[in-house]
């Protein structure tokens, strides 16, 4: 796992799903977030053929132009098995030297035996790009609070999936009863990546940012002081309009050190 954000403050990134329904290109989507004042982005697809259709080298000119960094990237883990090279080529042009696996269904954890090929599998899929300088992280849903013998699936996973870093969604922990902060502080040594999503734990659904059970003001110091690299915000719903990337703005500008917010200065 990469070190590149321990004793230092946490930065603040967007992910680009949040803003999946946004027709624009997305040399514009990402020049529009460093107007924003954002620092980072994280992509919602890459694979050996560029950035969700789009070629890799004119995204990398837009993050430039824009003052953006890439502070991670998502593929399927059907894509990064087939071409690691490939995905790791992609990601070396973005600039960014993380991959994450965002999702795997619920019968990858129906019981002890499959959690087990799961994990196995990630961890052959982290040895294949670490060849290429990639760490893999593994991002969670809600599915991964299931338990197997009386154990989270999501504590049977990480146990057995050797050199498989986490990125930690907080909202899915929350909305699936578990604690979002005391899951980063046990996990502390596999996250430097966090995804910054709210919960209504009565309901068992994420939320906006501010509208749920979640502590932003502790996130924010919880982040610090494991040294976190990256709290990226997502937004599940609202992807249709900038106001989704303004509001995560406004989040950030609030509670992250060192973060100038919607009017400062990149």
């Amino acid at each position: 796992m990469s070190d590149s954000g321990r004793g230092s403050r946490s930065r603040f990134g967007f992910q680009l799903y949040s803003l999946r329904d946004i027709d624009d290109p997305l040399a514009a989507v990402v020049d529009r977030v460093g107007d924003a004042g954002i620092e980072g982005v994280e992509f919602a697809r890459v694979d050996a053929e560029g950035v969700a259709g789009e070629d890799a080298d004119a995204v990398r000119e837009a993050l430039d132009a824009a003052s953006v960094s890439a502070a991670a990237a998502h593929a399927d883990m059907e894509t990064i098995e087939a071409d690691p090279a490939g995905v790791a080529a992609t990601c070396r042009t973005l600039g960014c030297d993380r991959i994450v696996v965002p999702w795997l269904d619920p019968d990858h954890f129906r019981s002890a035996a499959a959690v087990r090929q799961t994990a196995d599998r990630l961890a052959a899929a982290a040895d294949a790009v670490s060849e290429h300088s990639l760490d893999l992280h593994y991002h969670n849903h809600d599915q991964e609070f299931a338990r197997v013998d009386g154990e989270y699936v999501l504590d049977r996973l990480l146990a057995a999936a050797d050199g498989v870093c986490f990125e930690l969604d907080l909202g899915w922990a929350g909305a699936a009863g578990a604690d979002p902060l005391a899951l980063l502080a046990r996990y502390a040594d596999r996250v430097d990546l966090v995804h910054l999503k709210d919960y209504d734990g009565e309901s068992g659904t994420t939320a906006a940012l501010g509208e749920g059970d979640l502590d932003l003001s502790a996130v924010a110091c919880a982040a610090r002081e494991h040294g976190v690299d990256w709290v990226i915000s997502e937004a599940e719903g609202g992807a249709d309009t900038y106001a989704t990337l303004d509001a995560a703005a406004e989040t950030g500008a609030r509670y992250f050190s060192g973060f100038d917010g919607v009017d400062g200065d990149r």
